[in-house]
């Protein structure tokens, strides 16, 4: 593929590093002349000074034959600009954007930015995956579809504990995949399956029913 990184500092180098090694042609827009030169030392030519925000910018790095821009600068504004510039200009399929401010998330989607990284966001995940007091983990998004994989942890109080998958009623939408018991391996969950206290489940669900899933199971 034909990749615009926009964003040369440490983020935009190793990812630019990286997707070289794994055959893609490359060009990061940066707007530092001494970074530029540092990068062209350590990785070649593939280097353009500029700013990614501009529409003539991105028509000189050949935007309208990218397959994908990612914006990694260190200012949310200028990567939501950047990522709307290409869609909306130069129609590149696929636009990634990094989100410093996990308060920003909702806007990038809402204006059309493909795909969001936010840092803190996925350290809290992480958080939550390794410490058992939090009863919702949200494991992944399917932003395209709307839907988000989540693992919620059944708690001693549920009034779901005794009962069949079948016998509980669930969000519009929403689907139960595997359980995960201590000292067994996963299991598929069926209608018949019984819920159980402790019970890890990983679930498909609607974004707009995650708050109403982890209720009606826990």
């Amino acid at each position: 593929m034909y990749i615009i990184v926009v964003g040369g500092g440490k983020i935009g180098f190793h990812l630019g590093k990286a997707l070289l090694t794994e055959g893609h042609e490359i060009l990061i827009l940066e707007k530092d002349r001494n970074r530029i030169d540092y990068i062209t030392n350590e990785l070649g030519s593939i280097c353009m000074n500029g700013d990614g925000c501009e529409v003539s910018t991105l028509g000189e790095a050949g935007a309208a034959r990218a397959n994908m821009l990612i914006a990694v600068t260190g200012d949310d504004e200028d990567n939501l600009v950047s990522s709307q510039v290409a869609k909306l200009v130069y129609k590149v399929p696929t636009t990634i954007a990094r989100i410093n401010n996990p308060k920003n998330e909702k806007l990038f989607k809402l204006l059309g930015v493909d795909i969001t990284v936010s840092s803190t966001t996925i350290i809290m995940e992480s958080i939550q995956q390794e410490v058992p007091t939090h009863l919702m983990t949200h494991l992944k998004t399917l932003q395209d579809r709307g839907l988000a994989v989540v693992e919620i942890r059944i708690p001693a109080k549920s009034k779901c504990i005794g009962k069949k998958i079948k016998n509980i009623s669930l969000p519009t939408g929403s689907m139960l995949a595997l359980v995960l018991r201590r000292d067994e391996e996963p299991q598929l969950i069926t209608s018949e399956t019984e819920i159980q206290t402790g019970d890890q489940i990983i679930a498909l669900t609607p974004t707009r029913n995650e708050e109403a899933l982890f209720k009606a199971l826990s």
